[in-house]
């Protein structure tokens, strides 16, 4: 039995849902970094409110290497901050409280000096890693002010670069594969991507974390960019082998549209495709997919032959942008979660 529409929408606006629900409520862990774990996350939040889960962990990329991230992870040897930032952002309430401090660690520095660009809330973070010296512990006291329902943790404990293997760079071989290496680049190359790798290749991966997959009911793998937010997970030995042996269902979120640089002309079983790929061994229970997109037909062909199955709903904003609206997006989790 799953909760209709009508009663979810009820729910989310007076908090009140049916007692079976609460009685279904599960411990969920997210991955992924950027904008679309911060949708994911948000709309997870949403059911995190409302009972319908319980416990809620953030797994978060810690590849970039650009911008306020780049500049920090620079100059201080530390992690990028800057996706869990976003993650931590999405996991602040809706009131008064969470909405100013979500923005004031969203807050940008603009002026011709040196803070120009800088996220304060990367410096904050920052600054309580050089004051406690651990990773996670600081992230959880940045939870506890920001009052964030749930926690954040990176994918890794040390700072790692993509390196992905790409083709059609060089105009005399287009078949030649080239090596592109640092999150930002391979973002935006513009040959296509065909294997991605981590430097180093098997950095430590966060305890916290793997004990959070391995006491998870459920794990949500997306969306976001599928080459240097996605896919990087699963390239860390110590997650990929905790993902292959969870008891958890795994669910894969599709992106809405290809993204130029990583994934040019992509469909959604492409996406599938790659991951599949780049973990052959994960075992997917749920695939979902915005209703409306393109190459279902291929994306259910191929969804079947890995023996997961195929979600299609209404997840996608409704200004036709391509992102996912997170109350759309938590009415398709919930009914996901509510079919087990």
């Amino acid at each position: 039995m799953t909760v209709s529409d009508a009663t979810f929408s009820a729910g989310l606006s007076t908090g009140l849902l049916p007692p079976d629900v609460a009685e279904r409520a599960v411990s969920v862990v997210a991955f992924g970094g950027g904008h679309g774990l911060h949708a994911s996350l948000s709309a997870l939040r949403i059911l995190l409110e409302e009972v319908i889960v319980d416990e809620l962990t953030a797994v978060v990329t810690v590849a970039d290497n650009g911008g306020s991230s780049g500049r920090l992870r620079g100059e201080f040897g530390v992690l990028p901050p800057g996706d869990l930032r976003m993650a931590l952002a999405a996991l602040c309430g809706r009131d008064d409280w969470g909405v100013t401090w979500a923005n004031v660690l969203q807050h940008r520095f603009a002026g011709d000096g040196e803070m120009n660009g800088h996220n304060l809330g990367n410096l904050l973070i920052v600054g309580l890693w050089e004051q406690l010296g651990d990773h996670v512990a600081a992230l959880d006291w940045v939870g506890r002010l920001l009052g964030a329902r749930g926690r954040v943790l990176p994918m890794a404990l040390v700072p790692m670069d993509i390196r992905a293997e790409v083709r059609g760079i060089d105009p005399a071989d287009p078949d030649l594969l080239t090596t592109v290496c640092g999150q930002v680049e391979v973002a935006t190359t513009d040959g296509v991507i065909h294997s991605i790798a981590l430097e180093p290749a098997d950095p430590p991966a966060s305890p916290e974390a793997l004990q959070a997959i391995a006491e998870a009911d459920w794990v949500v793998i997306g969306p976001g960019s599928w080459f240097t937010s996605v896919l990087p997970h699963l390239m860390v030995p110590a997650l990929r082998h905790a993902l292959v042996d969870t008891s958890a269902r795994v669910v894969v979120v599709l992106n809405l549209a290809e993204q130029a640089g990583e994934t040019p002309g992509f469909g959604p079983a492409d996406h599938l495709g790659v991951l599949a790929e780049h973990a052959p061994d994960l075992q997917v229970h749920t695939v979902l997919a915005d209703e409306s997109m393109d190459g279902l037909d291929a994306l259910r062909e191929m969804t079947e032959a890995m023996g997961a199955r195929l979600v299609t709903d209404r997840i996608a904003m409704t200004d036709g942008s391509p992102r996912h609206d997170p109350v759309m997006l938590a009415a398709a989790y919930q009914r996901i979660l509510a079919s087990r």
